[in-house]
């Protein structure tokens, strides 16, 4: 599933070829699930002739804003891409939806899963999307004190917290399990027994995880492409993720595989001891 990288990619991407055109029509809607609100018909009328004005991201969602106080709210979900093509291409089978713009080019919302979904909402309902998510973790506002009160208000263990897009938005599975690799953090600890030097370990982690990611356009193991198509370069500096049974990078032992929320997960057993209070 993309994360904060990929989405943050595909924003970058998108941006300088909408903003300032004009979404003429939606000329293609052949899996009407995709549209989460308002109804199919609905979604396509209030899409004529829309201005695009900016495009923006929060959490794992693409926000292009329109005209008119409202924006077209896109999850990617585990196969979606958003991609600009051609006036003349032809949409496949999992072109799910395809909006015409006024330079003639096409926007395709292609997803083989269908699990990806689309929104267009108004500035109430971007308010309610907001307030079900946590802060980003490359906010300026949240600073490594803001981030030690958040884990001191919580309790459980460290990786379903670091997925709580309630606590901190935008991290996923790869970049979860890279964070705590480089702070040498097992994903079983537990929040309570972590010293303020081990969260501000974390906090450094992730800032620099997503940063170094961003930076390589995000990780494309299969599905994920930025708007023009193009692989993400990330999956080659990746440390853990992926690479069970490889060695680790910092002590040559080999990586581990277990199951943490019902996802898989990867950590050096040296550099991410398991303490007795989590070995069950």
């Amino acid at each position: 599933m993309p994360e904060l990288p990929e989405v943050e990619t595909v924003r970058r991407s998108l941006l300088p070829a909408l903003v300032g055109r004009r979404i003429l029509e939606v000329t293609r809607c052949a899996w009407p699930r995709t549209i989460a609100a308002p109804a199919p018909e609905l979604f396509c009328t209030r899409l004529r002739d829309r201005a695009i004005l900016d495009v923006a991201r929060r959490a794992k969602y693409v926000i292009i804003h329109l005209d008119g106080d409202e924006a077209l709210v896109v999850h990617l979900r585990m196969t979606g891409r958003l991609t600009l093509v051609a006036p003349d291409a032809t949409p496949d089978q999992h072109t799910h939806v395809a909006l015409r713009l006024d330079d003639e080019r096409q926007l395709f919302f292609r997803d083989p899963r269908k699990f990806g979904r689309i929104w267009l909402l108004d500035r109430d309902g971007l308010a309610r999307l907001d307030g079900q998510l946590g802060p980003e973790p490359l906010d300026e506002t949240l600073t490594a004190a803001a981030f030690r009160a958040l884990l001191r208000r919580r309790t459980g263990r460290l990786k379903p917290l670091l997925l709580d897009q309630r606590l901190i938005a935008g991290l996923g599975n790869i970049y979860a399990d890279e964070a705590l690799w480089q702070a040498r953090l097992h994903p079983l600890q537990s929040v309570a027994q972590l010293s303020d030097e081990q969260i501000d370990a974390l906090y450094a982690a992730v800032r620099d995880v997503l940063q170094r990611s961003i930076a390589n356009r995000g990780t494309t193991f299969a599905d994920y492409r930025d708007a023009w198509g193009l692989r993400g370069d990330n999956q080659s500096a990746l440390n853990v993720y992926g690479r069970a049974g490889q060695p680790c990078p910092r002590c040559g032992t080999p990586i581990a595989r277990l199951v943490v929320a019902q996802r898989g997960t990867h950590i050096c057993p040296v550099c991410q001891p398991c303490s007795p209070a989590h070995d069950a």
